[in-house]
């Protein structure tokens, strides 16, 4: 299956936001200020790579 222009966007911008997600997650488990930031976070990344798949699977 093609992706058009706008599910390639959507992907893209999605792949960013998991980049930078991670690299948050990565200060909060080197600082760990807030215990519930770790979890916080890699609840939000899964959210995002389900969401890739749905966009995918479209």
């Amino acid at each position: 299956m093609t992706l058009n222009k706008k599910q390639k966007k959507q992907i893209e911008a999605t792949k960013n936001r998991i980049q930078r997600l991670q690299q948050l997650l990565s200060a909060a488990r080197n600082q760990p200020d807030d215990p519930a930031d770790a979890p916080r976070l890699e609840k939000e990344i899964a959210q995002l790579q389900a969401e890739i798949e749905r966009i995918r699977s479209e």
